[in-house]
């Protein structure tokens, strides 16, 4: 049997309140529309309202929309039940973060290994690093060849409220003076995970979004608070600084996460394009990592982090005006305009 291609998303009409929907052909419906049908094949629905809810049960929910795919593909669901369904063109919607919200948010930083000597080389190795450049590199190019031999991966959790769609304005902080972009492949989780074994740690993957973790830079370092090192909150929270989906695809349609290929666009100028395949530590491994140490949720979002090409690179960081366009093969794109966070205010 034919497995037809579809992807999910939370969606809303009108200003009226966020839904859980199914996306075939640029077209979207309600995922509780599909009830009926789903019930027709003898696999009805749990939670159907929100993503979050569908993720709770994600196996067999999903499931019971790849039957009701593929029949209504095949043209052997019910003439009547297939004549109710309401379908919209995906422009007649507003996108939202796929899932609203997840409970925890974990990324994992200086996770692609050209991205760290990058980043090394600009930013330092710490606060006061007075090497130059040819030193830094050297020292960051010999660190990446130690973790990738004896390493663990490093992860850091990020706020839910710092979530925004996938073409919602970015709102910049007007005390922040060096934003950065992080184009990432984000990971949902479909099942309690703890202490799972790389070897079987996809099969706890729901499916794969795209995700850009901002970053305030100057915010990183507290020169208040030396030895307690990187300071997440003031630089990777803010409203707005996770831009997230369009859709969540399925893991059943990604074959192999190390094997896709992450493009970022300032302005239509190219300034990220790695694959995955540049990870320090892939997805399965980072599963085993964090769910060693705290319990996974479904629904919880991994952001697996960012290749080469951040602003800190190209010592150009974002303004108001500024479009980010973000992409990864077969997840979509994202596209979303700065602005500065007063602006926000005013609109209030």
């Amino acid at each position: 049997m034919k497995t037809s291609f579809f992807t999910l998303g939370t969606f809303s009409v009108a200003g009226c309140p966020p839904f859980a929907g199914l996306v075939l052909d640029e077209r979207v419906i309600a995922v509780h529309a599909l009830q009926p049908l789903c019930e027709r094949l003898g696999q009805p629905l749990s939670n159907s309202e929100s993503l979050f809810g569908l993720l709770q049960q994600w196996e067999r929910n999903l499931s019971a929309l790849q039957q009701a795919v593929n029949a209504l593909e095949e043209a052997s669901a019910p003439r009547a039940i297939s004549a109710a369904l309401s379908w919209l063109p995906l422009e007649a919607v507003h996108i939202h973060a796929p899932v609203l919200y997840p409970r925890q948010i974990f990324c994992a930083g200086a996770n692609y290994r050209q991205h760290v000597i990058e980043l090394a080389v600009a930013q330092g190795h710490g606060a006061h690093d007075a090497r130059d450049e040819a030193e830094r590199r050297a020292l960051a190019e010999q660190i990446m060849d130690a973790r990738i031999a004896h390493g663990q991966p490093y992860v850091f959790t990020k706020i839910p409220s710092a979530i925004t769609g996938p073409y919602d304005p970015i709102p910049l902080p007007a005390d922040c003076s060096q934003p950065d972009w992080e184009l990432e492949l984000g990971v949902v989780i479909g099942r309690a995970a703890r202490h799972v074994k790389r070897e079987e740690a996809l099969a706890y993957v729901a499916g794969y979004t795209i995700v850009n973790d901002l970053t305030c830079r100057d915010r990183v370092y507290r020169p208040d608070l030396q030895a307690i090192g990187s300071d997440w909150l003031r630089s990777k929270c803010p409203p707005g600084f996770l831009p997230t989906g369009p859709f969540l695809v399925p893991a059943s349609f990604v074959p192999d996460p190390q094997r896709l290929h992450l493009t970022l666009k300032l302005n239509g100028q190219t300034m990220q394009d790695e694959g995955t395949d540049d990870m320090i530590f892939g997805v399965a491994r980072l599963i085993e990592y964090i769910s060693h140490y705290v319990q996974l949720w479904p629904g919880d979002l991994i952001c697996t982090g960012s290749p080469r090409g951040n602003g800190m690179h190209y010592q150009r960081f974002l303004q108001p005006g500024d479009i980010l366009e973000g992409s990864i093969s077969g997840l979509g794109t994202q596209r979303n305009q700065c602005i500065a966070e007063s602006a926000l205010a005013g609109e209030a």
